[in-house]
């Protein structure tokens, strides 16, 4: 049997399949269909520093291979996630990623000093959001933003932090290296790629957003492609995802260059997805004759 376990920030998850912010909740009903103790660790839903309810609806949307999702960070809140949800999630046995979201800096280093004093293993920064400050682009769309929040987090934070990229730039090497340089300890990438649905009989938008994350298997290549390019450029651990739905999918990213992976949108249409993908890669390592999953890590022979 390969040794499963894998370090990403100085933290050491018991496996490399971490269950992916906003599709698993705060992992509770996912536990009742096994104990989620079996996860790697699980990234929770996206926090902010008040309640938030979100897009109005329809806010999803299915395409012929994922889902476009507008819901637009709903959630009880910070003080609701550390009173209720980071207790029951810390008896779990599972490392716990506190997914957090902004409209300013100033919140996001909020949520993160707040969240410092708290029992949270990473904090992982969604820096997808709009920054109100700058007319509302996305924090993560420009090497300056990223460098900022990034920086200014870690000035506040005493837990890892590790910054979720968003795909929907021109370089993502360059990101990357730019979130780095102002010290992140690891990068998740990537997040959703925005996209769009019309109804042609109304002609009006699918979602009330009019446009959307998408997810699933149609972003699986552009993730490969986004996560190898990273490990290229970065000295830090990437956790990868975007499309993953199997382990042979999980294999190829870390071989891509991720040290983790993510599990997001497949857990809608199995909610035992991340148990494959645990038991599937055990079984590719052992055949391998692996000590360590990790040795998987960053292996792959170009051309």
């Amino acid at each position: 049997m390969s040794d499963m376990s894998v370090t990403i920030c100085g933290v050491t998850l018991k496996n490399p399949v971490i269950a992916a912010s906003g599709t698993f909740g705060y992992g509770m009903e996912y536990n009742e269909f096994y104990p989620i103790s079996r996860l790697g660790g699980v990234s929770c839903k996206g926090t902010t520093l008040k309640e938030r309810l979100g897009n109005p609806p329809p806010r999803i949307a299915e395409t012929c291979a994922g889902i476009l999702n507008s819901v637009g960070l709903q959630n009880p809140g910070l003080d609701s996630f550390i009173s209720t949800y980071l207790p029951w999630l810390k008896k779990q046995d599972t490392a716990v990623i506190a997914n957090i979201a902004g409209s300013t800096v100033e919140e996001y280093c909020e949520i993160a000093e707040r969240l410092s004093g708290t029992d949270v293993d990473i904090i992982e920064l969604n820096i997808s959001c709009p920054n109100v400050k700058q007319g509302g682009v996305s924090f993560g769309t420009s090497c300056e933003s990223v460098a900022k929040v990034t920086s200014e987090v870690k000035k506040r934070s005493a837990k890892p932090v590790m910054v979720k990229l968003t795909p929907n730039v021109t370089d993502i090497g360059d990101i990357a290296k730019a979130a780095e340089d102002a010290g992140a300890d690891a990068l998740s990438l990537i997040n959703t790629i925005t996209g769009m649905r019309i109804d042609i009989k109304t002609r009006r938008p699918v979602l009330r957003n009019n446009t959307g994350g998408l997810s699933g298997p149609a972003v699986f290549p552009v993730a490969v492609r986004m996560v190898h390019e990273v490990y290229k450029r970065v000295n830090i651990p990437v956790v990868g995802m975007g499309g993953i739905t199997k382990w042979e999918d999980a294999a190829e990213m870390m071989i891509a260059g991720a040290s983790a992976v993510q599990v997001g949108t497949a857990n809608f249409r199995d909610p035992f997805a991340c148990i494959r993908i645990i038991e599937g890669l055990e079984r590719f390592a052992a055949s391998l004759g692996l000590k360590s999953i990790a040795e998987l890590t960053g292996t792959v022979l170009e051309w």
